[in-house]
Order: C-alpha cells, then sequence, then structure tokens
C-alpha cells in the first residue's frame, strides 16, 4: 500500500512514519504539509519520495491509496472525509471526532465510498496488550471485574494543541481515550454507565485531571489521567486469582522489550509475580501493516470505524457525567 502522510506533525515524523517504513507490505511513498518547504524538508530527513505543499495536491496523487492522518483533532472528520471523496482510505489519529456525532458524518462518507477507515489505536497492535487479553479470556486471571488506568503527562504550554479546548484539547481526549479503549478491548464489551470528576485548568480552558468509574457488564473500569502531572503510566487487570500490571502499557519504546507482571497475590507488593518480556516490537509498524492488509483485502480489519465511535460515545457521556454530576449512559 503506499501510503500518504497528510501534514508533518511531530507524531508522523517521529514515531509513525519511521515505524510504517519498517513495514512489510506499507509504503511511505509522500508527505504534505500546508507549507511546501516543510514538507520537502521532512521528506528529506525521512526518505519520502514525493512532498507537497497543500493537502489537496497529495489527495490528488493518483498514485497514493491510502492517507494517514495525524492533524489536530478537529480536523480528524473533514479532511479524513476529503480524503475519502479523493478515493483515499484512511487511518485517522485518535480520537476519530471531537465527540460521536460528528463521527458519525465520517461513518456515513465510509458507508458512501466503500472505503476502509480505521483509528489509530496501535497499543491493540502490541504483543503486550495482545497476551494480556489472551490471558484474561482464557480465565488465567479468573473473573475480571476491575481495571485500573493511570495515565499522565505534565504540559502547561499555552500554545500547544493539546492544551487548546476549541479544537479537542484537553487530557480526556488525548490520553484518557486509552483507559477506555483498552478496557474495551479486554473486556469486548461496551460500558453500561459512567461517572466522573473533572478539573479545568482555569486560564486554557482544558481538562487537566479527570477522574472516572465506568461501569461494564463484567466490572468496574478505574482511570486518572491527567495533563499536569508527573509523567506515569500503568494499568492493573485484576482477577479473582490474578492480577497482570502492563508497566508500559501506551508510550512503549520500539527498540526494547516490553514487560507484564502476573501475580497470584502469594505475598504482598507483587514480591513472587512472575514477569514475560516480550522481544521489541513497533506497534506502529504492527498497526500500519494490519491496516494495509485489510486494505488490500488480506485480513479482516479487526477495529472498524464502528469500533471509534463506540470509543467517543464513552468520552462524551464523562464529560456529560462531570457537568452534570450524575451517571450517565454512553
Amino acid at each position: 500500500m503506499n501510503w500518504g502522510i497528510l501534514s508533518t506533525a511531530k507524531i508522523g515524523r517521529e514515531q509513525v512514519i519511521p515505524a510504517m517504513q519498517k513495514g512489510e507490505v506499507s509504503r511511505v511513498a509522500a508527505i504534505a504539509s500546508r507549507d511546501q518547504a516543510a514538507a520537502d524538508k521532512a521528506a528529506q530527513a525521512l526518505g519520502i519520495p514525493r512532498a507537497y505543499g497543500s493537502y489537496e495536491a497529495l489527495l490528488a496523487d493518483p498514485a497514493i491509496d491510502a492517507i494517514y492522518n495525524p492533524l489536530p483533532n478537529h480536523l480528524h472528520v473533514p479532511w479524513s472525509i476529503k480524503a475519502l471523496e479523493a478515493g483515499k482510505h484512511v487511518l485517522c489519529e485518535k480520537p476519530i471526532a471531537l465527540n460521536a456525532k460528528e463521527a458519525e458524518t465520517l461513518l456515513a462518507a465510509r458507508d458512501r465510498t466503500g472505503l476502509v477507515v480505521a483509528e489509530a489505536f496501535m497499543v491493540r497492535y502490541a504483543p503486550w496488550w495482545q497476551r494480556v487479553r489472551a490471558l484474561v479470556r482464557e480465565g488465567r486471571l479468573g473473573r475480571v471485574s476491575a481495571i485500573q488506568t493511570a495515565f499522565s503527562y505534565y504540559l502547561d504550554d499555552p500554545g500547544n494543541i493539546r492544551n487548546m479546548p476549541g479544537i479537542g484539547g484537553g487530557g480526556l481526549m488525548d490520553i484518557g481515550c486509552y483507559a477506555i479503549a483498552t478496557a474495551r478491548y479486554l473486556w469486548g464489551s461496551e460500558p453500561i454507565r459512567v461517572a466522573g470528576l473533572v478539573e479545568m485548568d482555569p486560564a486554557m480552558g482544558t481538562d487537566r485531571l479527570a477522574s472516572a468509574v465506568v461501569q461494564f457488564p463484567e466490572g468496574h473500569l478505574t482511570f486518572t489521567c491527567g495533563t499536569q502531572l508527573v509523567p506515569h503510566q500503568r494499568v492493573t487487570v485484576m482477577g479473582s486469582k490474578a492480577r497482570i500490571e502492563v508497566l508500559i502499557p501506551f508510550n512503549a519504546p520500539p527498540d526494547a522489550p516490553c514487560q507484564i507482571l502476573i501475580d497470584e497475590g502469594r505475598a504482598l507488593g507483587g514480591l513472587e509475580a512472575v514477569t514475560e518480556s516480550f522481544d521489541p516490537a513497533d506497534q506502529y509498524t504492527r498497526q500500519g501493516d494490519a491496516v494495509s492488509r485489510a486494505i488490500l483485502g488480506e485480513a479482516p480489519l479487526e477495529f472498524p470505524l464502528e469500533d471509534a465511535i463506540a470509543n467517543m460515545r464513552v468520552i462524551d457521556a464523562l464529560f456529560r457525567a462531570a457537568e452534570k454530576g450524575t451517571w450517565e449512559a454512553p
């Protein structure tokens, strides 16, 4: 698959593009910016054959099969629809939209064009996450009824897009979405209701601290995400027989082993936990190839656009719950 990259966004330049260039069936053939010089610079640095000074020029390239869209959140749906209308398949960064209603307009465009649209939650392609899901489903942990997630970083720059409320900034949209997506991934079901607390930054107007209780048919997801806290991330999956800790659940390094701990509770503090290590694996490479193979018809798309919309509905419900102080159904 010949991929075009829609913008020179940092996540693309530093993580996704180099990863996709290592793929078995993914080729990064072009990149676009709203500035030709910026596009040329990124193309030269990354060894990309073609560079365009506008997004429209990239979408007009007949040699491009699919578009990766890492634009700011408020541009996800508009430019993904433009890509579909230009005959290109789409892999779009998370969260898929500003809200579920907007995401449904992308769904309509997908159905109208018959092309593939996928949301870029790379963690679901990581071998360690696939192993955790397998252990949950085979009953190694017993009845899994609790998942606890923490995800935080410190960023107080008002000029950063993550701190701009009008374009979809804030912690829930940026990192809280991972807690929801991974719980849905492990349990294979959708939440019944949610409750949440949100603390807004008084100057920037984005949520800088959010805590949530998300009730699933199987149990409870509880999570806290923060954009002005010490950098940290951890997921604990707890069952009646054992628990699993995913030590670097989200921003796993592509060139170093990753680990999970399996603890049957025989000693407090996890002193007798068993460690499973996984060889280095770039989850962005695996994501790109999985979507490429789905486009090529070689394998089904495991996480279609409907999955992204379901995740968005939970985020919407959490914002409503925090505002009203009530339980809300997604």
